[in-house]
């Protein structure tokens, strides 16, 4: 039995601008076969949203909390909600 797929959005708060922040966000989403983009938000904070099994997407939050990202992450906050159907792949933006 497979697992439902679910969309996670977390925005990060910290130092995670112009470090490769979203540059490592994507390389760990595609490993872990997730779906979704990171994206620069203009208070200086990043949004990731990833869609995929959610015990897929719960290595990915854990992965953004686990201090061994670019920059500093000082926060992490999270949602969870149906997955809506993203474009494969993971994007920066």
């Amino acid at each position: 039995m497979t697992e439902d797929a679910v969309r996670l959005t977390a925005w990060v708060h910290g130092r995670v601008q112009g470090v490769g922040f979203r540059w490592w966000t994507r390389s760990r989403a595609l490993e872990l076969g997730l779906d979704g983009a990171a994206t620069n938000l203009a208070d200086g904070r990043v949004q990731v949203v990833a869609e995929g099994p959610r015990s897929i997407c719960e290595k990915l939050l854990a992965a953004l909390n686990s201090g061994d990202t670019p920059g500093r992450v000082d926060l992490v906050v999270e949602r969870w909600s149906e997955a809506r159907g993203v474009q494969k792949g993971f994007e920066e933006r």
